[in-house]
């Protein structure tokens, strides 16, 4: 078939077509809106057995009942583990009524209260 110049034109003026999301979860890493993979992070504090201790941060929005954290008798640790993109992370711990920053985390930022978040960062 012989190509004429109204149908190269046509031919020429065709839009690329947009290229749809995946839907599949496929192993050949071509996904253009492939999320960035969670990581589990346990956050730990050392509190005294039976009280009611609590996960907040950026990740819950700071909702005080967010993150219940579980007590340890083995170790005398409460612990919670959450899954987070990569990213920066602002947090503290709620023992009883009480807001606390992580002691064995030296990242601090301050915060609109005028006292300080703990900083963790995920890569």
């Amino acid at each position: 078939m012989k190509k004429t110049a109204k149908t190269a034109a046509k031919t020429a003026t065709k839009k690329p077509e947009a290229k749809k999301p995946c839907t599949k979860k496929c192993a050949a890493k071509k996904c253009e809106t492939k999320k960035p993979a969670l990581k589990s992070v346990t956050f730990t504090v050392h509190a005294e057995a039976g009280q009611d201790v609590r996960l907040a941060g950026s990740f819950t929005d700071w909702e005080t009942k967010a993150k219940k954290m579980t007590f340890k008798k083995t170790n005398g640790v409460y612990s919670a583990t959450v899954k987070l993109a990569p990213g920066e992370y602002q947090y503290k711990f709620i023992i009883g009524d009480k807001w606390t920053t992580d002691d064995q985390n030296a990242e601090f930022v301050p915060n609109d209260k005028g006292t300080f978040n703990s900083k963790l960062v995920i890569k």
